[in-house]
């Protein structure tokens, strides 16, 4: 899900924007199930809507960028080791489990390249504001979910060929082209009319996380109702893998942050940047790619880990740091 970034992150965290993003980030999970409830009842209803989730998941990444400001990338030169840490640690952790669940728990070719293509996906961008939740370091966060989603063309395609070519054929290079085309331009375009149009942003701002979660919405129908008969037979399954995947890359990620004496703050930041995950993009990529029956793991996960967050972020609150 893609949501409003805490803008100036330590100084205007009551913005209308950011409470209208805290706010979406907590209806987030009803919409998505409501969503998903929708494409199963109804599959028919949504039948040759495939070939429009890229241009939905665009219209997210749209949003993510008009949300981006200087400020974000000037945190990444100022504790480069620390982004390149969580950088890091996101891209070896996440594969490498969607590889791991994917071989215990025997999973069908397609299911598990959708699962391991889950864990190849850049940081959600959901992770900001629910770190900030958790009061963890939202700045070292938000450096974190960017980078990885700048750098998705050249490390999502071949983590994916090197995890899931045992399961089904990868396309890297066409992989390529479209998180260029579906992630990459539509965040450089909002981070152009952010820069053109700053007065006109401000006060769309409040508008932009209800607009991501609608649109995440359909993604979600979409891809449910593509693959309805496969769920009833797959869904618990595919609920295990994805519970795992996303607990296992929430406490490895704070693990990690612990292990190299980040701070307590910094660590929380690591836990949500590592443990959740671009799903909209993982369900765009798997739709076009594999199958809509692989594309089931990331219409879970964009659930779940929007559920597991709020939870953790609620419990760490209340932890001392």
């Amino acid at each position: 899900m893609s949501t409003e970034r805490p803008e100036q992150h330590t100084t205007d965290i009551d913005t209308a924007g950011d409470r209208s993003a805290r706010r979406a980030v907590t209806l987030f999970p009803v919409l998505v199930l409501a969503a998903g409830a929708t494409g199963l009842l109804l599959p028919g209803s949504f039948a040759g809507w495939g070939e429009s989730v890229p241009y939905l998941l665009g219209v997210v990444m749209f949003c993510m960028g008009v949300t981006m400001t200087p400020q974000d990338f000037r945190g990444v030169a100022r504790r480069p080791w620390a982004v390149a840490l969580g950088l890091g640690a996101h891209y070896v952790i996440m594969p490498g489990l969607g590889w791991l669940i994917a071989h215990l728990l025997q999973l069908p070719p397609q299911l598990a390249a959708g699962v391991i293509l889950v864990g190849c996906a850049p940081s959600g961008t959901a992770s900001n504001v629910v770190t900030y939740l958790a009061r963890g370091d939202v700045a070292l966060s938000v450096s974190v979910a960017t980078v990885s989603t700048l750098v998705a063309p050249l490390v999502t395609p071949p983590l994916t060929l090197l995890l899931a070519g045992e399961y089904l054929p990868v396309d890297a290079g066409s992989m390529v082209v479209d998180i260029l085309k579906t992630v990459l331009l539509p965040v450089l375009a909002g981070l152009a009319v952010r820069l053109l149009a700053s007065r006109c942003v401000q006060r769309a701002l409040p508008v932009l996380p209800w607009l991501s979660a609608v649109t995440i919405g359909v993604i979600v129908t979409v891809v449910v109702a593509g693959s309805a008969d496969a769920i009833k037979s797959a869904a618990l399954l595919v609920f295990v893998a994805v519970v795992l995947h996303n607990g296992l890359g929430l406490a490895l990620g704070y693990g990690a942050g612990r292990l190299t004496r980040m701070g307590e703050p910094a660590s929380r930041a690591m836990a949500f940047e590592v443990g959740m995950q671009n799903s909209g993009l993982a369900a765009s990529l798997a739709t076009a790619h594999f199958s809509p029956l692989a594309a089931l793991p990331a219409a879970v996960f964009s659930v779940w880990h929007n559920i597991s967050g709020a939870l953790a972020a609620a419990w760490l609150s209340r932890r001392r740091h």
